[in-house]
């Protein structure tokens, strides 16, 4: 079981019982709290029991597949690039709905512009607090966009 929660639209936190990590979008970076500060950039890393590939992205962006209990969970916020090295998500972080096309993930976590989002995919939007997901197969059937704030 994990938790994703965001506090502003370039952050996304994922925590479990070993690890709680962010990880920012917009200064392509992950905050693992390992006492050795932010991690910045590309790479493959663990951090307690999540499993992070970050993917450069032109513009010197980097966008992230977390893996954890066998999901996959996509953070990429607006950004277009690198999709097919992101590989398939089960949840995707984003604001794109041409990502969102893409990828088809089970679940949506809006980033950014949400109403642009639910219109666009003609679809309605939850609202959370913090999203919590028990395994893989408790993942919605069909699409689903949350908003967590």
């Amino acid at each position: 079981m994990f938790e994703i929660e965001s506090k502003n639209q370039d952050t996304i936190t994922v925590i479990t019982k070993k690890a709680t990590v962010s990880f920012n979008i917009e200064e392509s970076e992950i905050d693992g709290k390992l006492g050795i500060g932010a991690i910045k950039g590309p790479g493959e890393f663990e951090i307690g029991d999540l499993t992070i590939r970050g993917i450069a992205v032109e513009g010197g962006k980097t966008i992230y597949d977390i893996e954890t209990g066998g999901v996959h969970i996509g953070v990429i916020g607006g950004i277009e690039q690198g999709l097919d090295d992101l590989g398939v998500s089960d949840i995707l972080c984003t604001s794109s709905v041409r990502a969102v096309r893409e990828i088809e993930p089970k679940l949506v976590v809006a980033m950014g512009n949400v109403d642009g989002m639910v219109s666009e995919l003609k679809l309605t939007a939850r609202t959370e607090k913090k999203l919590k997901v028990k395994s893989r197969d408790a993942l919605p059937v069909a699409l689903e966009v949350v908003v967590l704030n």
